[in-house]
């Protein structure tokens, strides 16, 4: 048996795609370790796991992506977040990896200061991408305008002055995080987009049609697809749900925090005459805020995969993780996206066929009802991308992936504060 440790970033969508990997890994025998933040802690301990908190301090820097005007200043935002987590991460991480002495360290790819602390360890380490990856490869449009790709010179010309332009605003991260790799003995990076590939095995958690094809990808890139998990996957349905007739429409806002709640107001006045039930989740936001008509039903939280059984279509801001577990089921999605990813997020549904795409500059009850309607009709093609996606291999194929990285590096380091076997 083999034991792993597991860092995650703070948030429901860096930890919940994970958990079939840690029940695939533990099924072949292996231990898994959790370090995520406090409110998840009781939920990986009900599922069998030991779990541990991250530093408050990481949990304390906020999300503030949302306060941006632009993409570009939420990019700006969101490299600030990193770095300033970064800075708790590696004393955090080493003290884990000191407590659980691991074979193999497994850590979310927006950690970056775990990240260079688990290169500079000399154990075994994977990244882990629940969400899509940053990439510059020349085969598609720079990664996150949510640009369509273009044919011809033209479009290849368009996409390498974007890319020449956006790299520079990632690099703004470079100063810092170079001084804290150089402190840890490892090489400097030359671009931000550099820290998501430092390690041996980059695991991706999504797959084409979703990724765009990729003929540049480096070789420590697997794409093993989406797996998808929620706390009462297997649970019945309650009886509000279970006594709904008629198809449904879900809705759903992201669990941390943008000021997305017009997509919810928008969508109540859409579909008030539609013949769908609307079952919204507010998350962040305050269901009693709301409006609601009859045909509407409203709490923070419900259990997606339940809803996902009757759904017609479902409508959100284009997180990934409801956007992945929503075509998993076969149901087609109509993105509205609000800041973070989630402008690539709605371009690839859109290109792929499964639902539709309305920007928040656009969105009025009138348009999200025709992009609604839209949705509900690729149905077909929804179900198609649930195939290719499951074709990736998921939580099994992470978990085969994890083993062959303990294969190629089977002898702990002497010096290492891993296990020795």
């Amino acid at each position: 048996m083999s034991r792993f440790l597991f860092y995650t970033a703070p948030g429901s969508g860096h930890v919940y795609p994970l958990i079939p990997t840690l029940h695939e890994l533990r099924r072949r025998g292996h231990d898994a370790v959790v370090c995520a933040e406090e409110p998840l802690l009781d939920t990986l301990r009900q599922q069998g796991f030991t779990a541990r908190p991250i530093a408050p301090q990481i949990e304390a820097r906020e999300d503030d992506t949302w306060k941006a005007r632009t993409p570009i200043g939420a990019l700006r935002r969101s490299v600030a977040m990193y770095v300033d987590r970064a800075r708790y991460e590696v004393s955090d991480i080493r003290e884990a990896v000191a407590e659980v002495r691991p074979d193999a360290i497994a850590l979310d790819n927006n950690c970056w200061g775990a990240a260079a602390a688990a290169q500079a360890s000399g154990l075994p380490w994977a990244q882990l991408a629940t969400f899509l990856l940053p990439l510059t490869t020349r085969d598609a449009p720079p990664f996150g305008l949510g640009l369509k790709p273009a044919a011809g010179w033209p479009g290849r010309l368009r996409d390498e002055l974007l890319r020449q332009g956006a790299v520079p605003l990632f690099d703004i991260a470079l100063p810092p995080v170079n001084r804290l790799r150089r402190s840890l003995g490892l090489p400097k990076v030359k671009h931000v987009p550099d820290l998501y590939m430092t390690a041996p095995l980059v695991l991706s958690y999504t797959a084409e049609p979703l990724e765009y094809p990729r003929t540049q990808l480096p070789p420590s890139v697997r794409m093993v697809g989406p797996s998808s998990w929620d706390t009462a996957q297997d649970e019945e349905e309650p009886a509000w749900l279970a006594a709904i007739e008629r198809p449904i429409v879900l809705v759903t806002v992201s669990t941390v925090f943008q000021d997305d709640s017009k997509l919810i107001r928008a969508a109540l006045d859409a579909l008030a005459d539609e013949p769908y039930e609307v079952v919204v989740t507010t998350a962040s936001v305050d269901p009693d805020s709301f409006r609601a008509p009859a045909n509407a039903h409203l709490m923070r939280y419900v259990p997606h995969s339940m809803v996902l059984r009757r759904a017609a279509a479902v409508v959100c801001h284009g997180g990934m993780g409801i956007t992945q577990k929503s075509l998993l089921a076969g149901v087609p999605v109509c993105v509205v996206p609000f800041g973070r990813d989630q402008l690539e997020v709605a371009r690839r549904v859109e290109l792929s066929g499964a639902g539709t795409r309305l920007l928040p500059g656009r969105l009025t009850p009138e348009r999200l009802r025709r992009a609604v309607r839209a949705a509900v009709a690729k149905k077909p093609q929804a179900e198609h991308v649930a195939a290719r996606l499951r074709g990736a291999g998921g939580a099994v194929a992470a978990a085969a992936e994890l083993e062959k990285l303990l294969d190629a590096g089977n002898v702990v380091n002497l010096g290492s504060p891993g296990r020795r076997r």
